[in-house]
């Protein structure tokens, strides 16, 4: 299961998820610290064809976690080269034109 939550302005569709288990911990990136809190990513757990849907919605979107950004990758959205390690965790960014 996943954690995710949209975010709609007057432009973009901004989607927040993460692998569900992640969710409540903070990873620390330098002197950076990530929480990966249920406020931005969401209370409420999605399943994975429900991530897919949200993730061909959305126009930007922060992405935490090895199965998240694996999905993302699988639907052609991430590239391998774009994928930052934070604290073991895998992290990707997407942002693309409507």
């Amino acid at each position: 299961m996943f954690r995710a939550r949209i975010y709609q302005s007057q432009r973009d569709v901004l989607l927040a998820a993460s692998d569900e288990e992640l969710v409540g911990r903070t990873l620390s990136f330098g002197k950076i610290q990530v929480d990966i809190t249920p406020a931005f990513y969401g209370s409420d757990s999605v399943t994975e064809r429900e991530l897919v849907e949200m993730l061909q919605q959305c126009t930007v979107a922060n992405l935490m976690g090895p199965r998240t950004v694996t999905l993302a990758r699988r639907l052609g959205l991430v590239r391998d080269g774009n994928v930052l390690d934070i604290d073991g965790v895998p992290h990707a960014q997407l942002a693309r034109m409507r």
